[in-house]
């Protein structure tokens, strides 16, 4: 049976006792101890406190002793070749195995180190944010339970007090990084037990170098694919099955580089025919046109073409939808019935900035009804956009998956990745100009963001990847020519 009126954290030392309305006060006995017996007292608590600390810092005691052990048996050579053969050992490790060194040796050590820095200030830190709780004449603090390091980031495991929430933390998490003396933080719930709440301290940015383009493999991992690196150092893959992508971004935040990011993960589908990729560049072909051929159909400048072609998307999605009724609900690219990519590089010209009325609904129309229908059929959707308001995209929502760039301002950051993220900790209005495709990455139901930086791809780059891996091959503004095997495409000048 839980016991009543206990509260979960750890008690402030020597916090002052507030007595309560009704609490009695008791006057114990006196006991007279002759003087021998509290020595005798005071000498066993503190060979007690001592064995303790012993048994609890093993890896300071245990060398410490052996050393002495060692100094004492063999005087100085003994501990000098100890040492001597361990850093030998260590340095061999260090360069040959470098991965295996930091995860095993070298980060469990520092995050040891990080803790003990972090516990000489967690108590004022906790004050200051208004995170410590006054309870029953208690000052009671969240308990620090694990800190993990890896590359430049430190993850600590809170349990937090009773009643408080991860929102709590959110919400004071710009006060924490200043408290700790990191750049950022962010803040999200335990993955695996209530209660618990991951801080994320980023220290130094491992996304301040520029990502080279990623390998293609023949074989696109559609539940999985590799975009870029996390702000951990480690390599960033994104599920495509069963969402639709929205990037938005100012000018110049990068919105080239996430899209590029995802077509050469693709690329090795589009050049065996199992992935068709759509292009929509309503800015005359200037981002995408670069890697046409990879295409199977394009258009950059004629609107009704645009319009024609989300109708056929619309129409390949119903007509998947009946054949598949009953038999899976997850479509299997296969050459016969591909996967379908439709890129859109500025959204806002089709949706929001069209002056034909008529053809700005009916696009909104096919959009809303791929957003929604689509994923299940393998037609998906990665559009880019500058302006995040509602008037501009009406079908915001129907994105689940979506991708914070550099942004103008802060009150943007919730209206394109969701309330409360910027209290996550993506600060997407603080991405500096000079680190193009970094940004929040938010999935549907996760409410983590992920920071993120994208694969940056130049022209040549993007020119070698489409004479690699060309399904349409323009000749001139009015003939196509085409694969063998590939259905002829549509290029719209």
């Amino acid at each position: 049976m839980p016991r009543v009126g206990v509260i979960r954290g750890d008690l402030v030392p020597d916090a002052p006792p507030v007595l309560l309305p009704h609490s009695v006060m008791l006057r114990t006995p006196v006991i007279r101890v002759p003087l021998w017996l509290m020595i005798c007292g005071w000498c066993l608590r503190g060979l007690g406190r001592l064995l303790l600390a012993l048994v609890r810092f093993w890896y300071v005691t245990a060398p410490g002793l052996l050393l002495g052990w060692l100094w004492s048996r063999y005087g100085w050579p003994g501990p000098a070749i100890l040492l001597t053969g361990v850093g030998g050992v260590l340095t061999w490790w260090g360069l040959l195995y470098p991965g295996s060194f930091r995860r095993w040796c070298w980060w469990p050590l520092l995050a040891r180190w990080r803790r003990w820095r972090y516990r000489r200030v967690w108590w004022p830190a906790m004050a200051t944010a208004g995170l410590l709780v006054r309870f029953d004449g208690h000052e009671v603090l969240p308990i620090l339970r694990r800190v993990t390091c890896r590359g430049g980031v430190d993850v600590l495991v809170v349990r937090m007090v009773t009643g408080q929430l991860p929102e709590d933390f959110a919400s004071v998490a710009e006060r924490l990084a200043q408290s700790f003396r990191v750049d950022s933080m962010r803040v999200r719930p335990h993955h695996q037990r209530a209660g618990l709440v991951t801080l994320t301290l980023v220290r130094r940015d491992p996304l301040a170098r520029v990502v080279e383009p990623l390998p293609v493999t023949g074989h696109p991992d559609y539940l999985g694919l590799p975009l870029g690196i996390c702000e951990d150092g480690t390599g960033y893959q994104l599920r495509l099955f069963g969402t639709q992508v929205l990037v938005c971004g100012a000018t110049g935040s990068g919105k080239g580089s996430v899209i590029w990011s995802f077509v050469r993960a693709l690329a090795g589908g589009v050049g065996t025919g199992v992935v068709r990729l759509w292009g929509f560049d309503p800015k005359g072909g200037m981002e995408l046109g670069p890697g046409m051929p990879m295409f199977s159909e394009f258009a950059c400048d004629d609107y009704q073409a645009m319009a024609e072609l989300l109708d056929q998307a619309v129409h390949t999605a119903r007509a998947r939808a009946a054949r598949l009724r009953g038999t899976t609900r997850q479509h299997t690219p296969t050459t016969d019935e591909p996967l379908i990519v439709i890129v859109i590089d500025e959204l806002a010209a089709l949706t929001g900035y069209l002056a034909d009325r008529k053809l700005r609904d009916r696009i909104r129309a096919c959009l809303g009804v791929l957003l929604s229908q689509g994923r299940a059929v393998g037609v998906h959707v990665l559009a880019a956009i500058q302006d995040p308001r509602k008037e501009v995209l009406p079908f915001r929502d129907l994105f689940p998956t979506r991708i914070g760039l550099r942004l103008t301002e802060a009150s943007q950051v919730d209206l394109v990745l969701g309330d409360g993220m910027r209290e996550r900790g993506a600060l997407c209005d603080r991405i500096p100009q000079a680190l193009p495709g970094v940004g929040y990455v938010v999935l549907d139901g996760d409410p983590t963001p992920a920071r993120v930086r994208f694969s940056y791809l130049d022209d040549e780059h993007i020119r070698d990847m489409a004479g690699t891996y060309a399904r349409l091959r323009v000749i001139d503004s009015h003939t196509v020519n085409v694969t063998a095997d590939q259905p002829a495409g549509r290029w719209a000048a």
